[in-house]
């Protein structure tokens, strides 16, 4: 005769093995080969990434830097979270007052001094420091420093690459100059404002 002890314990030796066959499926699931990273490791010296070179504007106004370096974007390594690239402004180089309206920013300053603007704010920064922009702040800053400031410029979501890809061209190739109206549609494929920009209604 089986009795009410034997009953409860073969009732839980099958829930104990469902239970046990449950988390062998899960595990199975998520180590499938889709759901692997997608973005590709990165070891990369200071000279390593995709350098590009800025158009010139036919305003005539100065460019933040000549040339600039992507690194980290979905297209360099495939990364779906983060873009990370380099720079190097001039002493007098100013980057303009804009906002970004779908990522948070993170500037590092590698060397050199730089008076910002953010928001509400407004002070100098030097080597070894930081800059935090939150989505929708304005943002604005210019080397009055007598060395050139290395920057570091972290985005927590990809877009912004894609107004620089567009302002700018492979290193190498000849850069033909931006117009105003094409620097406006640049920054709408980044998700991006300039401040003092005149843009046209759309249709």
């Amino acid at each position: 005769m089986v009795t009410a002890s034997a009953i409860i314990f073969f009732v839980g030796l099958f829930i104990g093995l469902i239970g046990l066959s449950s988390a062998r499926a899960q595990s199975s699931q998520t180590s499938a080969p889709g759901a692997e990273i997608s973005a590709k490791p990165l070891l990369l010296e200071k000279n390593e990434g995709e350098l590009r070179t800025r158009r010139p504007r036919t305003d005539n106004k100065a460019v933040a830097a000549p040339q600039f370096m992507l690194k980290v974007s979905p297209k360099n390594n495939g990364s779906e979270h983060l873009v990370l690239g380099t720079e190097e402004l001039a002493p007098g180089a100013s980057i303009p007052k804009h906002r970004h309206l779908g990522q948070d920013e993170i500037l590092l300053l590698q060397s050199g001094m730089a008076h910002v603007w953010l928001g509400d704010q407004e002070r100098d920064v030097h080597a070894g420091g930081m800059v935090f922009i939150p989505s929708h702040t304005w943002i604005s800053l210019k080397n009055n420093g007598t060395e050139p400031i290395g920057l570091t410029f972290i985005f927590s979501a990809p877009g912004f690459e894609d107004t620089m890809r567009c302002n700018s061209v492979a290193a190498g190739e000849t850069p033909t100059a931006i117009t105003p109206e094409q620097r406006i549609e640049c920054a709408h494929q980044g998700h991006a404002e300039y401040e003092g920009m005149i843009e046209k209604p759309r249709k």
